[in-house]
């Protein structure tokens, strides 16, 4: 999986980054709170129909979503509202960058890119509700094809290179095939009785 590989090579980086913030006193929620709030604010660009800038501009928010864990991890903070904290603020997060496309499509009167952000936007909360539900029955289910951080990349990409509906038609494909998987894997882990 992706995810995995960006961890391993990510560590690398963040974990001085992490020691550095932790040393400040920085703690692991302030750093999840500003990273989602630096989302917002590159949603905002990207609603006024910046794209590239916005495409940009969420390499460096995607480099805060790493962050905050690893604060966690390098003093000793981690706790489960702060785990709870991340993990819902990330879906708020990519529901914040799918409305502001939506926006920006519906002043440029796309209405195939309104249908696409839409679906990309329903299809990857679903992906995150599977894991949540495997979870709350106390089946572990990370895998899938897509994880948020593939379709953070693949997001990425569309905006840089003015690919965007594409991205958006894989995302909402790929992610609705995730959640696909994650209910076979759970059902395989946790059959019916």
């Amino acid at each position: 999986m992706v995810t995995n590989l960006a961890r391993t090579w990510g560590a690398r980086i963040l974990q001085p980054l992490a020691q550095f913030l932790g040393g400040l006193g920085v703690s692991p929620n302030a750093v999840t709170l500003f990273g989602f709030f630096l989302t917002v604010a590159v949603a905002g660009i990207l609603a006024a129909g910046h794209t590239q800038l916005a495409g940009v501009l969420l390499i460096l928010t995607l480099g805060f979503d790493a962050v905050d864990g690893a604060v966690a991890r390098a003093t000793g903070t981690t706790s489960r509202f702060g785990a709870f904290l991340d993990s819902t603020l990330d879906r708020w997060a990519e529901v914040v960058l799918f409305g502001a496309l939506v926006w920006h499509f519906l002043g440029a009167g796309q209405d195939t890119g309104v249908i696409l952000a839409t679906a990309a936007m329903a299809m990857s909360l679903l992906v995150s509700y599977t894991r949540a539900r495997a979870e709350g029955i106390g089946v572990q289910c990370k895998e899938g094809i897509l994880t948020r951080f593939e379709r953070l990349v693949l997001l990425i990409a569309g905006l840089i290179f003015n690919l965007t509906i594409w991205s958006l038609w894989i995302i909402a494909i790929l992610a609705g095939v995730t959640a696909v998987q994650r209910i076979w894997l759970t059902w395989q882990a946790a059959p019916i009785e």
